[in-house]
């Protein structure tokens, strides 16, 4: 086993170094989700009465609770943990399967795996390189949740930060079990992926059809252990023990694994190409690419439209006459009654979420590159605008898509309106299409950095899922593209200008993004 793990140190750093910015922004936005909720749920919820009715009232209704959860406690930290736990372990998940992934199976697509392992590098090394590189982060994010929390009682906070941590490292072992199954990078982060949906779905089950958190459902997903941690409200240690042992089985089924094939090579074999004719074009092959992805994206935007709709009647109970959360609402979704202003708050919320799909399937094309698979091709009687407009197409039309379910989701959910529920789905998407734009752009004119797209698209995310609560200056809230559209629905009258103004700085951005990618020289 030793000779298995020569080299793990030199990879650790090598992993550290190269993911110098993306982890430290990952943490940044795991730890300040959770870290910026005290002072909101203060300035909401001042007194031990309001807790409590919002306890009572959280606990009796099944919609709220399938979104986040049953409350166990009336004090501010138990309101963080319900407000903020679950999302944060779902970010801290995803964190670590892009960290895992990107250290193992994209290093063996790229074939940089195979150069490396040509020198005194155990097989065994990389992986145990990437899960300690996702251990590290999720440790820091995990010490900073609970250095930040600990006012609130070291106990608690010691906790949640824990089951944070622990969550993130049970969906890195699992990314390490996709990287040795699947063929590609691609394929194993959208596995491990989905299995995060599929955590959150039973979790979500299960909380609404029971008050107490009691459901057979939540304790089959492991966004359910970290719900049942009971964070400031009487901590139940012995749940740490299932994600040790889930996270133990599952690094020794990764290890086994890895030392049973080749490096390169997948223990789920890929599937043959269709018949001659089929890929004739590079917007046919784009669209074989990105179908998969898309068809995902499409389903679990068009439930979670149902599900937001849905929850609108009790949102609008849970606020009642509390003028501190009506605020927030109407500043995120417009002053238009509080059921139109939660409708708006959550078409804003899709299509920030929308952006990260069009980061997701623009930058396909890099991953396109990196992999030399683009060069071949290009090789050919195809133009380099042909074959970037294909994966283009599919970017922008499938986030267009995708709200539209949205959309149409929100209204079937709701009830009512559904016309006015998909119009203000799709007036987000020349906020999205902006976002998409600035990729293209990065990954034109400065490949290297087009992982900075991330970082915008999880910024303005971040502005509109925090900023109204935090009540930040509307100077810094203007840094999204999201904050200059239209609220909708409920808005008197609809702002086409801001619509015009941002579809025509993503057509510029755009061009020229397509215009420095005929300049330069393919990514090597």
């Amino acid at each position: 086993m030793k000779n298995q793990l020569a080299g793990t140190g030199t990879l650790l750093r090598l992993a550290l170094r190269r993911d110098r910015v993306m982890m430290p922004v990952w943490i940044m936005v795991v730890a300040l989700l959770v870290l910026s909720l005290p002072a909101s749920l203060e300035s909401v919820y001042g007194s031990a009465a309001e807790r409590a009715r919002l306890l009572t009232t959280m606990n009796a209704n099944g919609s709220l609770r399938a979104l986040y959860g049953p409350v166990f406690g009336d004090s501010v930290g138990a309101l963080t943990a319900w407000r903020g736990g679950v999302f944060a372990g779902v970010l801290a998940g995803i964190m670590s399967l892009v960290i895992v992934v990107r250290h193992t199976r994209e290093e063996e697509e790229t074939g940089r795996q195979e150069m490396l392992s040509a020198a005194m590098v155990g097989r065994r090394a990389p992986l145990t390189a990437a899960l300690l590189a996702a251990l590290t982060a999720n440790g820091l994010a995990a010490l900073l949740v609970t250095v930040g929390l600990a006012g609130r009682g070291a106990g608690g906070a010691l906790a949640l930060g824990l089951g944070i941590g622990a969550t993130g490292m049970l969906f890195a072992a699992l990314a390490a079990i996709a990287a040795q199954l699947t063929e590609s990078a691609r394929l194993a982060k959208g596995l491990t992926g989905a299995l995060i949906g599929v955590a959150f779905v039973l979790r979500a089950a299960g909380d609404a059809g029971s008050a107490g958190g009691s459901s057979a459902l939540t304790w089959v997903s492991p966004l359910g252990w970290l719900e049942h941690v009971r964070a400031f409200a009487a901590e139940r240690p012995w749940v740490f023990a299932l994600f040790a042992v889930a996270v133990a089985v599952q690094v020794a089924a990764a290890y086994t694994l890895a030392g049973r094939r080749d490096v390169g090579m997948s223990f789920l074999p890929a599937r043959p190409g269709p018949a001659e004719g089929r890929l004739g074009s590079a917007g046919a092959l784009a669209w074989r690419l990105q179908r998969g992805s898309l068809i995902g994206w499409s389903l679990a935007f068009l439930a979670a439209g149902v599900v937001f709709g849905g929850m609108t009647d009790g949102a609008t109970q849970l606020v009642g006459d509390n003028e501190r959360t009506r605020e927030i609402i109407e500043r995120m979704g417009g002053q238009s009654g509080i059921a139109d202003a939660f409708l708006a708050t959550m078409a804003g919320m899709l299509g920030m979420i929308a952006a990260l799909y069009i980061v997701s399937a623009v930058l396909r094309q890099s991953g396109e590159e990196s992999g030399q698979r683009a060069e071949p091709l290009l090789a050919n009687a195809v133009g380099r605008l042909r074959w970037a407009g294909g994966h283009l197409v599919v970017a922008f039309g499938g986030s267009a898509l995708i709200l539209l379910l949205a959309g149409l989701g929100l209204g079937l959910g709701h009830g009512q309106g559904v016309a006015a529920a998909v119009g203000a789905t799709l007036a987000q998407l020349p906020a999205v299409w902006v976002i998409g734009a600035l990729a293209a752009l990065l990954h034109g004119a400065a490949p290297r950095y087009a992982v900075a797209a991330w970082a915008v698209a999880g910024g303005a995310l971040t502005l509109g899922w925090i900023g109204p609560a935090l009540n930040l200056p509307q100077a810094v809230l203007n840094l999204s593209p999201f904050a200059h559209l239209p609220k909708l629905p409920g808005a008197e009258a609809l702002a086409w200008a801001p619509l015009l103004v941002l579809t025509a700085l993503a057509a510029a951005l755009l061009a020229a993004g397509l215009t420095a990618l005929r300049r330069r020289d393919l990514a090597v």
